[in-house]
């Protein structure tokens, strides 16, 4: 396999995300979208680091996938009060936590 072809798959999944971020409503869809597009800049710094001959970005997406999971578990906790209050997982309803 060529590295461009990791970095084609790669801009592919980040635009793929990009638009689901971008046109979507639905809060658990959004952040599967934002997960998608962090994976697609693992894929991206680990064929650098591969092409390069070093473990940098091996080691950059091994944090940012850490990162992820933090972002996971919060965000899933505002969902599910933004569930409970109104029974629904619209962004559109993401504004019910002001104060």
């Amino acid at each position: 396999m060529n590295p461009q072809n990791y970095l084609f798959l790669s801009a592919l999944l980040f635009t793929i995300g990009a638009a689901g971020v971008l046109l979507r409503r639905n809060a658990i869809v959004v952040f599967m979208c934002v997960e998608l597009m962090l994976n697609a800049v693992n894929l991206a710094f680990v064929t650098f680091a591969r092409l390069h001959d070093n473990l940098d970005g091996q080691v950059i997406a091994f944090f940012t996938m850490v990162v992820a999971a933090a972002e996971v578990v919060v965000g899933l906790a505002i969902i599910m009060t933004i569930f409970r209050a109104r029974r629904s997982t619209s962004v559109d309803d993401a504004n019910l936590l002001k104060f």
